[in-house]
């Protein structure tokens, strides 16, 4: 075990950790199959957790490839492993796309060293008429009232619906795998939600409180 310290931090180099990574490359270099067979390392466990018709398995040991310096590095391996497409600009922008029960999601990933942060947008694949931006603006009100975690907005430039959430990174070594895993899954939970409300707004000609209300009782129902 080797230890260096630098301005009071302390790394923690273990051997077993370099043949994990080995493994884990080997297994996203594969990349040919949707279902990557998993090395035989105990180290290795699968999770799979089902949102909204997207299926996600867990392959990485969140223990050992748990932090990096600029976290879009631990997105990447994260995204990588589900051979999701998608499209890395840099070391502060990944955007990738995620097949969902109701439409296609893109998510961006941002990373500023200087907020300390990464911040990801999951934006619905349709468009606002604009005739209907003030009903949509007045349902991102109640929609936002029943959020716990991040918000609702409309991406003015676009006219498209999106949810934002944040996670701070300063003064920890990182993001983890588990923390990446979360923020994706409780992304596209929460547009699978409320996707129905845009629809009911945009096409079913209810309001934005009736959109709500229904939209909360189709996803009870599906429940």
């Amino acid at each position: 075990m080797l230890f260096a310290c630098q301005a009071h931090k302390i790394l923690a180099v273990l051997p077993y950790e370099a043949a994990i990574r080995k493994d884990y490359q080997y297994l996203v270099g594969l990349g040919s199959t949707c279902r990557m067979q998993l090395p035989s390392s105990p180290a290795f466990v699968p999770s799979v957790f089902t949102t909204g018709g997207v299926s996600v398995m867990g392959l990485i040991t969140h223990e050992s490839i748990g932090y990096e310096e600029n976290p879009l590095d631990t997105i990447e391996e994260i995204v990588s492993a589900h051979e999701w497409a998608f499209d890395r600009q840099g070391d502060a922008e990944l955007s990738v796309c995620v097949a969902g029960s109701w439409c296609d999601y893109h998510l961006g990933f941002s990373y500023s060293a200087e907020q300390g942060g990464v911040q990801i947008a999951c934006a619905y694949d349709i468009r606002i008429p604009k005739p209907k931006r003030a009903q949509v603006l007045e349902l991102l009100a109640y929609v936002n009232e029943r959020m716990w975690l991040g918000h609702f907005d409309l991406w003015s430039e676009e006219s498209i619906p999106m949810y934002r959430h944040g996670i701070l990174t300063r003064g920890s070594f990182g993001i983890s795998g588990d923390q990446v895993e979360e923020l994706i899954e409780i992304s596209i939970t929460e547009c699978e939600r409320f996707y129905p409300a845009f629809q009911f707004v945009v096409w079913g000609g209810k309001t934005a409180e009736e959109a709500v209300m229904a939209a909360m009782l189709e996803t009870v129902g599906e429940a």
